[in-house]
């Protein structure tokens, strides 16, 4: 049994050493990161989500986001208290992750080292890394462990190179500098935890797109983030589409409650339970002859509705 153990810590060691060697896992450890996801990938092997599914999830509200991710058993999905350069804005896209982690000279100069052997560039420093992997529609969300002062992971110059790349923003666990020019990138925000004057010191990147801790959440390299300013949440890739048409079915059926509500014609009793056929059936006709534009297909809608008992 002792054979076996040593045996067995052995494989975990050399397991790690492996991965340690390089900045980022490589297309088939991130598919097993994210072997839920049967659609489209990218050439790094993230879960490519449509740019549909994250133009329909810019409009879902926070709160219907996180009742579904619990209801499927993900509780550490959330982050809150962010600031923002414009907190009117919302964001989703895919995410690239990036581990920043206090310096230490030794592995510094491995990780330096295993860039170089990588082809990373080696003028500046190694925060000018995930932005160079960066393709449209990712967004940067970085662990900066919360630091604040010389914790700055981007001033407006790396902020215009992101914003070329992806067209979005960033979420760092950590701070910014030079808030004034990058409020004057078009398109761009940020969700920090602060700002500050500083140059970035004392701290290093370790990984590219590995599992990440932003606060309260666990991040996957492929999750795909609604970022608005009442928080942050990371869905998994496979959930994704499923979560915006429970949702935009939810938004529904509560325009439909409030306006009946409003005429008087249910109690909220009646509503806010489930519903009775007579109920249902108004619902139906009044989806029918909805006066605007659904957010969904009808045969979406349809198909959603036959799977549900409300």
């Amino acid at each position: 049994m002792l054979k076996k153990n040593l045996f067995t810590g052995s494989l975990l060691l050399l397991a790690l050493a492996t991965q340690a060697q390089s900045i980022s896992p490589t297309p088939d450890q991130i598919k097993a990161y994210t072997s839920a996801w049967k659609g489209e990938r990218s050439a790094d092997g993230r879960p490519k989500v449509s740019d549909a599914i994250l133009a329909r999830l810019k409009n879902i509200s926070m709160e219907e986001a996180w009742g579904v991710l619990r209801n499927k058993g993900y509780h550490n999905q959330f982050e809150g208290e962010w600031q923002l350069i414009y907190p009117d804005s919302a964001m989703t896209g895919r995410v690239v992750t990036a581990q920043y982690v206090p310096s230490r000279p030794d592995l510094e100069a491995l990780v330096k080292e295993t860039g170089k052997k990588e082809g990373r560039v080696q003028t500046g420093g190694t925060n000018s890394w995930p932005i160079d992997v960066l393709k449209d529609g990712d967004v940067y969300v970085a662990d900066g462990y919360g630091k604040i002062a010389d914790g700055t992971l981007i001033g407006d110059n790396l902020g215009n190179s992101i914003y070329a790349k992806s067209k979005r923003g960033v979420i760092f666990y950590g701070s910014v500098r030079d808030v004034e020019g990058l409020s004057e990138i078009k398109g761009f925000n940020a969700w920090m935890k602060g700002q500050d004057p500083s140059y970035i010191q004392q701290m290093m990147l370790t990984n590219i797109n590995t599992p990440i801790r932003i606060g309260r959440a666990i991040v996957l390299p492929g999750d795909v983030v609604l970022a608005k300013k009442y928080g942050t949440i990371f869905i998994p890739a496979h959930l994704v589409e499923e979560l915006v048409l429970t949702s935009e079915v939810t938004a529904l059926r509560d325009e439909f409650g409030h306006l009946r509500l409003k005429e008087g014609k249910y109690t909220p009793g009646e509503i806010d339970t489930k519903w009775s056929d007579v109920i249902q059936k108004d619902f139906l006709n009044w989806v029918n002859n909805y006066p605007g534009k659904l957010p969904m297909t009808k045969k979406e809608l349809d198909d959603y509705l036959k799977q549900r008992n409300y």
